[in-house]
């Protein structure tokens, strides 16, 4: 099966979250409500300076993603 890089996500226990899923690596959970990530990836300290320019990247563009969603809904 074939993943598009990030998926919308809800839950209705959340009602104000909004989650958006990176589905490549590195593998994350952004709620947008709160910036909250959860990590599905496990990383060596070595790759803690990669991370954060990644994270950065990332996050940069699983929030433009949420933004363009939310536009194609609004027209």
């Amino acid at each position: 099966m074939t993943l598009p890089k990030f998926i919308l996500g809800d839950n209705t226990d959340y009602p104000n979250a909004i989650y958006v899923i990176h589905t490549e690596f590195p593998r994350f959970i952004i709620n947008l409500e709160n910036d909250e990530v959860e990590w599905f990836e496990d990383f060596d300290v070595e790759d803690q300076k990669e991370l954060q320019i990644e994270t950065e990247n990332a996050i940069k563009l699983a929030t433009e993603f949420y933004d363009n969603e939310v536009a194609k809904y609004e027209n």
